[in-house]
């Protein structure tokens, strides 16, 4: 039987996002309301999924073993809070790089679909850019788009999809999941 999941930007959905990026985890720093969020969800029987572009990795600016380390301690944090994390995908390469899984291309929400046995027409994928909602229409999953991060500014290129592409606006990750059935 196939699952739902809500799967989740990291960087301006669950931390502040920097425009140096995150580069340690004394850099990371939570955005408030998302332990409150998480742990909302860990009682639903959504799976909850991390998807993440990395470009500093590709960029030459961090080491893939920093961004493990702090996808590590910020699942620890979420779980010590009552939170859940199922899994966590994140594409290393830099926009240049042209590869499959560089959002808004769908190959990360495909791996997670295969190895997790996720429903993507009922999945979510809560964002705060417009490549974030791109990846979820591309990966067959309704898109939210939040205000936190670079939402506020990117929230108004949404004008600028398709007809009958329609994406809900969220102050923040709780009032994002106000638009998700069963939560």
């Amino acid at each position: 039987m196939l699952k739902q999941a809500i799967f989740l930007d990291r960087d301006g959905v669950i931390n502040q996002n920097r425009s140096d990026y995150v580069k340690s985890w004394t850099e990371y720093v939570f955005l408030p309301d998302v332990f409150s969020s998480l742990k909302r969800v860990a009682n639903s029987n959504y799976l909850i999924v991390i998807i993440s572009n990395q470009s500093p990795i590709g960029r030459g600016i961090i080491q893939k073993e920093v961004v493990d380390e702090i996808n590590a301690r910020m699942q620890a944090e979420i779980e010590r809070c009552d939170g859940r994390v199922d899994a966590i995908y994140y594409c290393p390469h830099a926009p240049e790089d042209n590869c499959e899984c560089r959002k808004p291309r769908p190959g990360m929400f495909f791996r997670a679909a295969q190895a997790l046995n996720i429903d993507l027409a009922n999945s979510y994928f809560i964002g705060d850019a417009l490549s974030d909602v791109q990846a979820a229409f591309n990966a067959g999953c309704r898109p939210i788009m939040v205000l936190t991060g670079r939402g506020a500014e990117q929230s108004m290129q949404l004008n600028n999809l398709r007809p009958g592409e329609i994406v809900p606006v969220a102050q923040d990750l709780a009032a994002a999941l106000d638009f998700i059935p069963d939560i």
